[in-house]
């Protein structure tokens, strides 16, 4: 079966490689094989093959870190899902591959939808949850502000604060996507800069933020702490400026703010079986629904290869492969 494959660390576009790798075989006691059907490429994707990511793959080795297909083979003792069944491709099984074989206790069906935003519900989505639940405890009507809104996290967690009764600040580079944020559910939308504390006052009259989460560092992790009330809390779960973040030490010595990290890799190691179905089945629905929705750039076959790794790294709409 085909498989797309990495020997190497380095430039995504001349690492990785479209190859034959056996097939996965029959499912034992306990797993299903999973027919793929979508996977996107994160930019988690292109660090992790370019080396630069906090988790490097035994090599040789099938990158792709989520997806979704059709069940097609079932082992014995699984008793929650069945033949024809779509679900997804469990994080961090690789994914990029025509067949994959998991364990399949954490997996259920999925309902009805589009398949290119049900491929995407594995990784952006719980990020986003999770920043939103696990480290403030946050009253219903509460402001939240975020910058990368326009990232496939920042676009997911819009949504998922309001489900949870929560209102957004959403801080973006360009103003070309000021409308779009506030078309799909963002209260406020302003672009990153300087006098940002005092904008976000201004529009949510001056309302506590006890939640800054930061995908982007260098001066706007500074902004954004300006925005934090006494005791808030920071959360990083990217850098996608690739600069460091720059920290006025006085925030933390007289506001006693706290900055915390998150990556869902750590979450899924600690997590318990039923935390994660819990989890999928509150965001399921959003995806399901259309109220979770990532851009998406282009679709690929696995052939397409060069031409998808070069859509994905512009960072503008998702990159998909698709298979059948």
């Amino acid at each position: 079966m085909q498989a797309i494959q990495i020997e190497a660390f380095g430039n995504p576009a001349e690492v990785l490689k479209v190859v034959e790798i056996p097939d996965v075989g029959a499912p034992a006691e306990g797993e299903v094989v999973i027919a793929l059907e979508a996977s996107p490429i994160n930019m988690s994707d292109l660090l992790m093959i370019s080396g630069r990511y906090g988790y490097r793959p035994k090599l040789p080795s099938v990158m792709g870190t989520e997806g979704v297909g059709r069940v097609i083979a079932v082992g014995a003792g699984v008793k929650h899902l069945k033949q024809g069944d779509r679900t997804l491709v469990p994080y961090p099984v690789p994914a990029w591959a025509e067949r994959i074989k998991t364990d399949a206790n954490r997996l259920r069906p999925l309902p009805n939808g589009d398949v290119h935003q049900l491929a995407m519900l594995g990784i952006n989505p719980p990020t986003a949850y999770l920043m939103l639940t696990d480290f403030v405890t946050l009253p219903s009507g509460s402001w939240v502000i975020q910058n990368s809104a326009n990232s496939g996290v920042g676009r997911a967690l819009i949504p998922i604060a309001k489900s949870l009764g929560l209102k957004t600040v959403n801080v973006v580079r360009r103003d070309d996507v000021v409308a779009e944020l506030k078309a799909i559910g963002g209260d406020v939308v302003l672009v990153d800069g300087p006098d940002l504390a005092k904008r976000v006052a201004a529009e949510t009259g001056k309302a506590p933020i006890a939640l800054a989460v930061d995908g982007v560092g260098d001066t706007s992790t500074s902004n954004l702490l300006g925005c934090l009330t006494e005791k808030g809390v920071h959360v990083f779960y990217s850098t996608i400026s690739g600069k460091p973040s720059v920290v006025p030490a006085t925030h933390f010595i007289f506001r006693d703010i706290s900055m915390r990290g998150f990556w869902l890799a750590n979450w899924f190691n600690i997590a318990k079986a039923d935390q994660i179905t819990e989890m999928y089945d509150r965001l399921t629905p959003l995806v399901a629904s259309g109220a979770i929705h990532a851009p998406v750039a282009g679709t690929y076959r696995f052939a397409d290869l060069a031409e998808a790794v070069a859509v994905a790294s512009k960072n503008r709409g998702k990159a998909l492969f698709t298979v059948g």
